[in-house]
């Protein structure tokens, strides 16, 4: 009858009753798993965790064959109590009982962890090492900590567990992916290919090898790992596409290309496949039919118009269509007119077409939009410097993109053409270096010639 009364309670949202029934259950059935289950759920759902430790030993105690397994399951119990602290001291003394296993250590590894308390966390899952030597979790926990501080502590304490225990696939998962992360390929490809060899079809393993081919340059292996991946079992294969496409398309083969980005589908290559597949449409002369493609998938995934529209505007304009292009924008800011990319972009053209006020207009629009773009004060002073007026406003606002981004060659550039505009040749011979060394960039090539 109370199991009956606490699970109606609990549909109803009841928890205070619960936690009632659930101490009225206890007493009753002192024995009952359940009841105790309930009674510590209930008591940490509500942050109630004083007094829990002896309840959460008795628990654990009951089932010894079971107690490594659930003391590294603990910290779940804990996932949604925002009080880390408390949590930390709760598990610390639930573990104590249990610190000649490994896994208490563990326990309270996470805990201090997820703390804040890093100190504590890596001498605890050190010491789970020290009792269990060759244990995957605790070494990769060990580097998880150090990572927070330092890739390279991390790098070093993976690389000494597999040079103890060379059979660890797991810790030689994470090294690769660590020594990716530094941009060591080159040793990263190695763990790589040991993994591949042992876990042929293990797609955490296939992909990054495809992955660091391609940086390698290595298109055949990259293409045939790629291939392989589409054979294997993925929630979602719209990378491998996605990268087929690149592969294909770098290739010189845009028939296939466009056939792989075809299949890709929503998430964080669609976007990228779309604009690809629009360019090698309008490269083969086939501008209208870019166009269509980019419309039409902005009608199928509406958060992606802006990008959508941009990339329509960058085909125009690239065609030497710049009202066409002008017209996309001016469309799409009649549904966004303070869409700040919309914004910046629109100006960039209007200033193409010689529409000064509207360029004037927007920038500002943008700046107030946006207090903080060092992109529109650089535009808004350039093109007074530019066009040599309000010299001392340009400068002015060029010093504020330079305040913003200190080290932009774009900005740095625009600086050395306003001081050559005032007619200071030393300042601008300068910035115009300054910029140069930055980007090689033949513009900004030009305005130190002149």
């Amino acid at each position: 009858i109370i199991a009956r009364a606490v699970e109606v309670a609990g549909q109803a949202r009841r928890v205070e009753l619960v936690l009632a029934l659930a101490r009225l259950w206890v007493e009753v059935e002192p024995d009952s798993k359940r009841a105790q289950q309930v009674l510590v759920g209930v008591q940490i759902m509500t942050n109630q965790l004083d007094g829990l430790a002896p309840q959460l030993i008795g628990m654990l105690e009951q089932d010894r064959a079971a107690l490594p397994a659930n003391l590294v399951a603990l910290n779940r119990m804990f996932a949604r109590s925002p009080d880390r602290q408390a949590v930390l001291a709760l598990v610390s003394q639930v573990c104590a009982p249990f610190f000649g296993l490994a896994e208490a250590h563990y326990a309270v590894a996470v805990a201090a962890s997820s703390a804040g308390q890093e100190a504590r966390a890596l001498a605890e899952a050190r010491q789970a090492l020290e009792l269990r030597p060759d244990w995957e979790a605790a070494a990769l926990l060990e580097a998880q900590i150090l990572a927070a501080k330092s890739s390279a502590a991390a790098i070093s304490a993976l690389q000494g567990f597999i040079a103890r225990h060379p059979k660890s696939p797991d810790v030689q998962l994470q090294l690769a992916r660590l020594l990716v992360g530094e941009k060591r390929y080159s040793e990263a490809k190695r763990h790589f290919e040991q993994l591949l060899v042992s876990y042929p079809n293990n797609p955490d393993v296939v992909f990054p090898v495809a992955l660091l081919a391609l940086q390698e340059n290595d298109v055949a292996l990259a293409e045939k790992q790629l291939k392989h991946l589409l054979t294997l079992e993925l929630p979602n294969k719209s990378a491998p596409y996605y990268y087929l496409g690149q592969i294909a398309e770098d290739g010189k083969r845009p028939d296939e290309a466009l056939a792989w980005y075809g299949q890709v589908g929503p998430g964080e290559q669609y976007l990228p496949a779309q604009l690809r597949s629009a360019a090698i449409v309008a490269r083969s002369g086939k501008l209208e039919e870019a166009r269509a493609m980019l419309r039409q998938a902005a009608e199928s995934r509406p958060e992606l118009r802006v990008q959508l529209a941009l990339a329509e505007a960058a085909l125009l304009r690239d065609a030497k269509q710049t009202e066409a292009a002008q017209a996309v924008l001016e469309r799409e800011l009649q549904r966004q007119p303070q869409q700040p990319e919309l914004l910046y972009e629109s100006a960039l053209l209007a200033e193409k077409l010689g529409n000064m006020d509207v360029v004037e207009s927007r920038l500002r629009k943008l700046i107030e939009l946006q207090p903080n773009s060092a992109q529109a004060y650089n535009a808004l002073g350039y093109s007074y410097a530019d066009r040599n007026i309000r010299l001392e406003e340009a400068r002015q606002l060029i010093e504020k993109a330079l305040q913003l981004a200190p080290n932009d060659g774009f900005i740095l550039d625009s600086m050395g053409w306003v001081l050559y505009r005032q007619g200071d040749l030393e300042g601008a011979l300068d910035y115009l270096q300054r910029a140069l060394a930055q980007r090689q960039d033949p513009e900004i090539a030009a305005h130190l010639g002149e």
